[in-house]
This record gives C-alpha cells, sequence and structure tokens, in this order.
C-alpha cells in the first residue's frame, strides 16, 4: 500500500495482466457502446416512393384520403397533413392538379 501527499492510499495492482485485460474489455465495451449509439442516433431512414398519375376528376384531398387508407406510410395521420406532404415533395404551390401529372407519393 503506498500512501501519498494528503494521507490518499493508494494499493498496488497485484495482477497486471488481469487489470490489463479488464481494462481493455472495458474500453472496448464503452467504445462499442458509443459506436451504437452514434449509428441509431444519426441514421438516415430511406424513403421510397411511388408514381401516381392524376386522372380526371382527381383532388389532392380525394389522392391524400386514398393513400390515408391504403398506405401505410400515412397511416393515423390527417388528411390535411398528407396533402401538404404531397404538396412539399412535389413542389407544388396551389393545389390545382392536372390530367396526366405525375405526383410522387412516399411509401414504406
Amino acid at each position: 500500500m503506498f500512501v501519498l501527499k494528503g494521507g490518499c492510499k493508494y494499493e498496488k495492482i497485484v495482477n497486471a495482466k488481469k487489470f490489463v485485460v479488464s481494462t481493455t474489455i472495458l474500453f472496448l465495451l464503452i467504445l462499442l457502446g458509443g459506436s451504437a449509439l452514434v449509428n441509431a442516433t444519426y441514421s438516415c431512414n430511406k424513403i421510397d416512393y411511388k408514381t401516381v398519375y392524376v386522372t380526371q376528376g382527381d383532388t389532392l384531398w380525394k389522392i391524400a384520403s386514398e393513400e390515408q387508407l391504403k398506405n401505410s406510410y400515412y397511416k393515423n395521420k390527417d388528411v390535411r397533413d398528407i396533402i401538404y406532404d404531397i404538396k412539399e415533395i412535389n413542389n407544388l404551390n396551389i393545389s390545382d392538379l392536372k390530367i396526366g401529372q405525375e405526383l410522387k407519393i412516399p411509401i414504406n
């Protein structure tokens, strides 16, 4: 046992090999845990899209309502939020659609 200035007592490492191995394992566990957190936090989910072509009588409300029912990406979302999302994805400033217009719709 060693006594340092100020009265602190430190014990000598008895088994240096065991100390080095356990310290290395602890370091690796901390490193792996940290990298797992970084990957989980900053991972980017890739969104796939399908293409919908506007037909006679289609409106954004009608398309959004159908997507709300059939598309799991929009499950439990309000139709107005779906319309806003579709407008954002397709760079639409207004809600007017043209027959044959191509719309990208996110899917899972």
